[in-house]
């Protein structure tokens, strides 16, 4: 999630150097669809009358320009070009505006309210320090209001003002505002949010927003600007934090100097000051800090700075740089509250790629323990995640990550998944702690190791996947490759879709997320075998390419030789040996691969069998001299 919370990095620092000496505020605007977001932007950058110059341009309207530096800005013209923003699509990731008071500058992340955009708020709210909520007070508090609070509750977010929008429209009715706030403040009791202020406004008509309006002599709060003039944002924590530099490039430009340039996460770093660096645990102090402002005697959270250190120690981009005195933690599982974000869901057991903020690795929802109703806050049990849900869940990681709990350093805490296939960002997450049993289980080193153990059978290990319908011919073909392996005295066994299910996968049905367990467990054996030193074949359906590359994954190149017995559809229900596709076609058996569950065949297989042209005997024989020419049959 940091990575898209990154987004306009550079225009942000911009804008900070031009307003140095006056306090920031970043806030969120958030709500659902049509509840008069873009308005109410519009109004702010309007009425405080300095919106950042650079961006004007973005802000026109059927080419028209809608203002200029410290001028007249047509309010109409301004709000038309905020949405004709969204209807070009700009802000499917997230808008950056940045506009000045005399008292305060403010950086407001602007982002969709569609429910298929819930990702870009979350991107937004990573790095906020309050979110305005808009509710239609015509509306009410809606499933989407709901969803974006609890999701700014957990992104870190401890301030909230309900803007109440749309109140001449109901004739600024107060009975309808209370009720509106009451129902809310229910809402909200437990997401632990520090204080909550509730205003009434018309950001069309500019009631409330800049300064007290008389249609609601009745409200005694204050109007929305000047209190995110004053708002108190406690940052006395910024310096107290441990310091944490996650290593993005390492500079040496010549001989004399080599540097470690990144962006402060935490904390504050001078010279002199201890340092170790995460994963090696090698130490050092620093010896100065560079920026393009010259050398500095301090520098804080979201500094872009280049360190040196007195000492040649191994530093590495992607590393982590902390105080001497107290490193991140460093785990390979732990658990974590999720936003998914993608159309497909989640299932456990299949392998994503995690990404942190210096930081990539393989990782795999091992236990989704329960997901959140957005509208109550009720935990329920849950199997997978579908688009836009929350849950709790355990994590598996292919190596340690350095981190920090979520709650004591977002950036250091949160974590995107992505889609191997796809490349696709499909989930958020957020790190709570790591577990236990990732501190008490370790390698241990054994005599005899993996190549030892193939000599001793005359052969190299592999796996030989078996992928296809049901019916297509894969058990009968590896039943009749392992015949022959055994017939030339090689060591050998077979994991069978069928067998399987009798004993280690009994407990595991026929849905997506079952599969996934299935294979998810079938990869992981296999792998065991294959470090005894024997030649495993894996005769498996094995509908879904992520979990066939998964299980490839587990082992060395050369070791997954992935066999398409690809006999067409028509061909396996004719043989139907089992009866299987004729109770599928009736509604006997529901996720039945090919009638009403999906198979994914795999592109480049390193053997294609078509049954319909070889029988199963002469099939057998070509994967047994495929073996044979690539050296698998005889020890290196």
């Amino acid at each position: 999630m940091t990575a898209l919370a990154d987004t306009a990095a550079n225009d942000v620092e911009a804008y900070l150097d031009r307003h140095e000496k006056k306090s920031m505020l970043r806030f969120i605007t958030c709500g659902s669809v049509d509840d008069g977001k873009s308005t109410l932007i519009g109004r702010l950058l309007y009425d405080s009358k300095l919106l950042y110059e650079d961006q004007i341009a973005d802000l026109e309207a059927d080419s028209k320009k809608v203002g200029t530096q410290g001028g007249e800005i047509d309010f109409a013209l301004l709000v038309d070009g905020l949405a004709a923003e969204r209807e070009q699509g700009i802000t499917i990731d997230v808008a950056y505006r940045f506009f000045s008071t005399d008292r305060r500058k403010f950086i407001v992340a602007d982002t969709p309210g569609h429910e298929q955009y819930t990702r870009n708020m979350a991107t937004g709210a990573s790095t906020a320090d309050l979110a305005i909520l808009l509710v239609d007070a015509r509306q009410g508090v809606l499933t989407q209001t709901r969803r974006h609070s609890f999701i700014a509750s957990l992104l870190g977010i401890r301030r909230i003002v309900v803007a109440v929008n749309k109140m001449d429209l109901i004739d600024y009715d107060r009975g309808r505002f209370d009720a509106i706030e009451a129902e809310y403040r229910a809402f909200a009791d437990g997401l632990g949010f520090d204080s909550i202020v509730c205003i009434p406004i018309s950001a069309l008509k500019g009631d409330n927003v800049a300064e007290k309006s008389a249609a609601t002599s009745w409200h005694h709060g204050p109007a929305l600007l000047p209190y995110l003039e004053t708002v108190d944002i406690d940052r006395e924590g910024d310096e107290a934090a441990d310091f944490r530099m996650p290593v993005q490039w390492v500079n040496r430009p010549n001989l004399d100097f080599r540097g470690f340039a990144g962006t402060i996460a935490a904390g504050v770093a001078r010279p002199g000051d201890d340092i170790v660096v995460v994963p090696s645990g090698k130490r050092s102090r620093i010896a100065s800090i560079v920026s393009m402002n010259g050398a500095l005697d301090a520098a804080g959270r979201d500094q872009s700075i280049t360190l040196t250190l007195e000492d040649e120690i191994d530093v590495s981009r992607g590393d982590l740089i902390c105080a001497g005195g107290a490193p991140a933690q460093q785990t390979d599982q732990f658990a974590a509250n999720l936003i998914w974000m993608a159309e497909e869901a989640l299932l456990p057991g299949r392998q994503y790629v995690l990404k942190t903020d210096n930081q990539t690795t393989t990782a795999t929802v091992t236990e989704l323990k329960h997901k959140i109703n957005v509208n109550t806050l009720e935990r329920q049990p849950a199997k997978t995640l579908d688009l836009n849900e929350v849950a709790f869940c355990n994590f598996s990681l292919g190596q340690p990550i350095a981190f920090d709990p979520y709650k004591e350093n977002r950036r250091t805490g949160s974590f995107i998944l992505i889609d191997k296939l796809t490349n696709a960002t499909v989930a958020a997450g957020m790190i709570d702690f790591s577990l236990r049993r990732a501190q008490n289980v370790h390698w241990q080193d054994l005599d005899i190791d993996k190549a030892a153990r193939a000599r001793a059978k005359h052969q190299r290990p592999c796996i030989l996947w078996f992928t296809g319908l049901s019916g297509s011919g894969k058990s009968t073909i590896a039943n009749l490759v392992e015949k022959r392996l055994a017939d030339i005295g090689r060591h050998t066994y077979i994991l069978d879709g069928d067998n399987v299910r009798h004993g280690l996968n009994k407990d595991l049905g026929f849905t997506d997320a079952d599969r996934v367990e299935n294979i998810r467990r079938v990869g992981e054996t296999a792998r065991l075998m294959v470090d005894a030193g024997m030649i495993v074949l894996v005769s498996f359906i094995s509908p879904f390419t992520s979990e066939r590359r998964m299980a490839r994954d587990l082992v060395e190149d050369g070791e997954f030789i992935e066999i398409h017995v690809e006999t067409p559809l028509e061909v396996c229900e004719a043989r139907d040996v089992k009866g299987l596709y004729a109770r599928a076609r009736r509604g006997e058996i529901k996720n039945f691969t090919g009638i009403d569950s999906a198979y994914e065949a795999p592109a480049a297989p390193e053997i294609r069998v078509d049954t319909t042209e070889r029988s199963a005997e002469q099939a057998a024989a070509e994967i047994v001299d495929f073996l044979d020419a690539r050296g698998y049959l005889a020890a290196r």
